[in-house]
């Protein structure tokens, strides 16, 4: 047996040993657990501690989340300031972590002003900040009206009446400034469509718009419609433009049949009015009629009563008094 060291009684050293024995489990239990991810870690350069790898578990935090997303920007040369705690701290607000570095390396590479603290930004308010980059990247093309809302072309009319069905598209680019509170591309549709009207509206004539297109383009493209919104318009093209009804002709047809409908509801009220005073005329005759004949049939009651009275009769004699 091996001699005791002198003045260390027998429940220090098994005390002692408990915790050496502890501490050596714990350790064995981290390198079994994350020895792969602190090897990886420690030769990519994205150094990370057995303790923080210990504290992300509990935190229920995916710790090879963390770290590969380290490796990632240290590899892409983003810069110390990503730490993992600041990894876990945009984890834990509910941050997709992996398509946030991926954002953060595709601006370095296109040269995009694009910060740590404003991708997490995006990134929680619910915008898809890795598709904003590529967007700024390579701008996407939206159609005016969208296919979505069951409309394919967009209706206008000059002001020669004639109608006009037009498709456009606009092409765009994410502004990562107005990202947060912007508005959408249906904003951006809408605009343009609004804007595609009013100047065909404006026009004196549908050839005028057949003949330069691009007249309206222009136009539209300098009112700033992407003021306010997440994306800046590049160009507004017009893809297609067809001729559709005369809505002027078809306009003036209606009025000028609801006018002879009035006309005719007119000389109707005239022609009722007409009859009704031919019919009270009618009634006034027999009635101017039926009082002659009372008048008649009074005469020969008068001249009896004048021959009874003798007032007549001497009538028809000379110098007799009728």
């Amino acid at each position: 047996m091996n001699p005791r060291p002198a003045g260390l009684p027998p429940e220090v050293l098994v005390g002692a040993s408990i915790l050496i024995g502890l501490a050596v489990l714990t350790m064995l239990l981290l390198v079994f657990n994350y020895g792969q991810l602190w090897f990886q870690a420690y030769w990519s350069k994205a150094r990370v501690t057995f303790m923080e790898l210990l504290g992300m578990s509990l935190r229920k935090v995916n710790a090879r989340t963390i770290v590969q997303a380290r490796i990632m920007a240290t590899q892409a040369g983003l810069g110390p300031d990503i730490t993992p705690q600041r990894l876990e701290a945009h984890y834990l607000a509910g941050g997709d972590v992996p398509r946030l570095i991926k954002a953060l390396i595709a601006a370095q590479r296109a040269d995009l002003d694009l910060d740590f603290d404003r991708a997490c930004a995006i990134d929680i308010a619910g915008r898809d900040v890795l598709d904003a980059v590529q967007t700024s990247v390579n701008p996407k093309v939206i159609d005016c009206p969208d296919i979505a809302s069951g409309k394919s072309t967009l209706s206008a009319v000059a002001k020669n009446g004639v109608e006009l069905k037009i498709k456009a598209r606009v092409t765009v680019r994410t502004n990562l400034q107005q990202l947060i509170g912007g508005a959408t591309e249906e904003t951006i549709i809408a605009r343009v469509g609004e804007g595609i009207i009013t100047s065909i509206g404006s026009s004196d004539s549908h050839f005028e718009v057949m003949e330069h297109p691009d007249t309206i383009s222009k136009a539209v493209l300098q009112r700033g419609l992407d003021a306010q919104t997440a994306f800046q318009i590049v160009s507004i093209d017009i893809a297609d433009i067809e001729v559709g009804e005369n809505i002027g002709a078809r306009l003036q047809a209606d009025q000028a049949e609801a006018d002879t409908r009035v006309a005719r509801a007119r000389a109707e009220e005239r022609r009722s009015v007409a009859i009704a005073r031919e019919q009270e005329m009618k009634a006034a005759t027999a009635e101017n009629r039926a009082r002659v004949l009372q008048a008649e049939a009074l005469v020969p009651k008068s001249i009896g009563e004048a021959f009874r009275a003798g007032r007549m009769a001497n009538a028809g004699q000379p110098g007799g008094r009728t």
